[in-house]
């Protein structure tokens, strides 16, 4: 294997350093590939993009390894970001990391590493592939508290043919202590957190720079009683308890400002430009056993069985949920849970898995 050549995308972060280390013993000719996805406001203290690319050119010094620098920004604003406002705007809540993932880590990385000459790419996810029966399955990692197939969904067979994932099988824990042990900068380095390109910043501010306000009423979905003011639909996702700004409302006539009970986000009226609100968090009106995903991607090829026992995730930060896939026609399935389910958000994925077998998922709709 000596002569094989792999492109590492190197993101400044102890993962991906260590995916690329790891490469190197195995005897991979390794290549590191920086990518620069955002560049409208980089000089705030909001974005680590300059502080990761130093981390990178250390951590390749380090290893010794040779890094290009790409920029896909014209690429991330046109396949993503665009995407991402139209979700807002439409009152959805999407998840951009996914659309990152199978439109520009696995697809203009791809295709720029495969223009280099390389055999196959690789990055520093939590999660595994294997070829299985001629097809190539997702697998999620070994290290469940890691796991991030969830993010990789929509990958393609020819996606998955050209890509490997070093961390498959390691603890987050050996990761840092590998690193630590080679004496790479980042091995203490605070992973990442929130989405790509709006990192660390507020993110109302940042989406009002590009959705202006557009204020209306917070009613009470039991029985339609104003409740307060919004200032726009698409700074609401379902489910959300915090700034909302209408605090414990008192009925006439009822004693004091003790304790009451959270409001939720229960819905969204987009043509009345209503924000629908219950309260507590066991509402009824906060739960579903249905819902219906569209614009499917199946990692196969090929859509699951129906009737058949699944486990989903309808969002990233939840337990395996068993389930049946009630019907897939076209571009929408049906998926019907065992116990109902708090808070499902239309334009999160739902993603469903046999064991450890990502299957692929949808968009909630």
């Amino acid at each position: 294997m000596s002569n094989k050549t792999v492109v590492v995308g190197l993101s400044g972060g102890v993962d991906s350093a260590v995916a690329a280390l790891l490469l190197k013993r195995q005897g991979w000719e390794v290549v590191g590939l920086f990518m620069k996805n955002w560049e409208d406001d980089d000089t705030e203290e909001y974005c680590s993009s300059r502080q990761d690319l130093i981390d990178v050119m250390s951590v390749a010094d380090r290893i010794g390894i040779d890094v290009e620098v790409v920029n896909f920004a014209a690429e991330y604003r046109e396949r993503v970001f665009a995407e991402f406002l139209r979700e807002y705007q439409a009152g959805r809540t999407p998840n951009p990391d996914i659309l990152c993932n199978s439109e520009i880590k696995f697809r203009a990385f791809l295709d720029h590493a495969l223009k280099l000459g390389a055999d196959k790419i690789a990055t520093g996810h939590y999660a595994g592939v294997r070829e299985f029966n001629g097809k190539f399955q997702l697998l999620k990692a070994e290290d469940g508290t890691k796991d991030q197939s969830y993010f990789l969904y929509r990958l393609n067979q020819e996606q998955l043919a050209k890509s490997i994932f070093p961390l498959a099988d390691i603890y987050k824990r050996e990761v840092r202590k590998i690193a630590d042990a080679e004496g790479l900068p980042v091995a203490a380095k605070k992973d990442s957190t929130g989405i790509c390109f709006i990192g660390e910043r507020p993110f109302k501010e940042f989406l009002m720079r590009y959705l202006p306000p557009k204020q209306g009423e917070i009613r009470r979905l039991d029985d339609g009683k104003v409740l307060g003011e919004h200032d726009g639909l698409m700074y609401h996702t379902l489910g959300q308890r915090k700034g909302l700004h209408i605090g414990g409302v008192k009925e006439q006539g009822q004693a004091g400002g003790g304790d009451h009970e959270a409001w939720f986000v229960a819905g969204k009226d987009m043509e009345r430009n209503i924000l629908y609100v219950v309260q507590g968090h066991d509402h009824p009106a906060l739960f579903r056993d249905t819902l219906v995903a569209e614009q499917l991607s199946w990692v196969s090829g090929q859509a699951p069985h129906t009737h058949w026992v699944y486990t989903a995730k309808p969002r990233y930060r939840t337990a395996d949920q068993p389930c049946e896939v009630d019907r897939v026609d076209g571009d929408t399935a049906e998926i019907h849970f065992a116990e109902p389910q708090w808070a499902l958000t239309p334009g999160q994925s739902v993603v469903v898995y046999e064991s450890r077998v990502c299957l692929g998922g949808g968009i909630i709709r």
